[in-house]
């Protein structure tokens, strides 16, 4: 991907909507978070849910309760519903069956309590990196120059700054991974709903992308869902672990800390890897 450094004018200011009915549970309407600035994160929970949509059931019959402020990893093959999981904690699937609470009350649809950060980045093209970040201050009514000045601290903390004012095209896929992860953050989310954010990365920057969200996410106090297919990224981001087959969960496990690059021989970390390799019938 090209990096020049061509710059456009910064986008006009977006009229934001009303705040009374947008701002999330546990956010301050016109406010912005600064960067590390925590919330309070949310407790998640299935009770024998069942999802995927109408004739096609994914997952049956889940039970599953994501603590305020974890990092759970999702892992599994093609298929078995991982995805749809995540779609449906967003609140853009309901269950078939079965309910699911966000801290003890139904969840009913989407929220900007919880951001959901896709594969693909998302980024709108024709804005900047910057008013990219800025969106969902600007939804949630903070003021233009709060906004711009909380979208610049979070390009700085992705190591983008320099960039603020670039197009999405002209830089490489790692650094609009970063935005997009800037961008999610800077709405204050209680929580980070990831889909295979960086599955199409190579691994050198799949690699600094890890360690970047586990930087970013350090202090925020976000509760995260992380779907991936890695198993060995799921060891190394997550708290707990979920195992997903074909039609429901397998089980859900402690991971083993301190998470470190160099822990791929620590005994307990290896026989949870083959302990999930096998429960998952790779």
């Amino acid at each position: 991907m090209s990096t020049s450094s061509e710059t456009v004018p910064d986008t006009p200011p977006v009229t934001a909507p009303s705040t009374s009915s947008k701002a999330g549970r546990g956010s301050t309407p016109g406010t912005a978070a600064t960067p590390g600035s925590p919330v309070r994160g949310t407790r998640l929970t299935l009770t024998g849910a069942s999802l995927g949509r109408p004739g096609a059931t994914a997952l049956d019959k889940v039970d599953l309760d994501i603590a305020p402020g974890e990092i759970l990893t999702v892992v599994g093959p093609s298929g078995c519903g991982k995805s749809t999981l995540l779609r449906t904690l967003a609140g853009l699937l309901a269950p078939l069956a079965g309910g699911i609470t966000q801290d003890g009350q139904p969840l009913t649809g989407p929220s900007a309590d919880r951001a959901l950060v896709f594969q693909e980045d998302a980024l709108l093209p024709w804005r900047t990196l910057r008013a990219n970040v800025e969106l969902p201050l600007a939804i949630r009514g903070v003021s233009r120059s709060e906004r711009r000045e909380q979208a610049r601290s979070w390009l700085e903390r992705v190591g983008l700054g320099a960039q603020a004012r670039q197009l999405p095209h002209r830089v490489s896929g790692g650094q609009r991974q970063r935005v997009q992860l800037a961008r999610a953050l800077a709405g204050r989310p209680r929580a980070v709903l990831m889909d295979e954010p960086f599955g199409a990365l190579d691994a050198q920057t799949r690699a600094g992308m890890q360690d970047l969200l586990v930087e970013v996410l350090q202090g925020t106090g976000a509760t995260v869902v992380f779907v991936t297919h890695d198993v060995d990224e799921a060891l190394f981001l997550g708290d707990r672990i979920a195992l997903l087959r074909a039609g429901g969960l397998v089980a859900v496990r402690d991971i083993p800390r301190p998470r470190e690059r160099g822990a791929h021989d620590d005994p307990a970390r290896v026989a949870l890897r083959r302990d999930v390799l096998t429960s998952l019938g790779t």
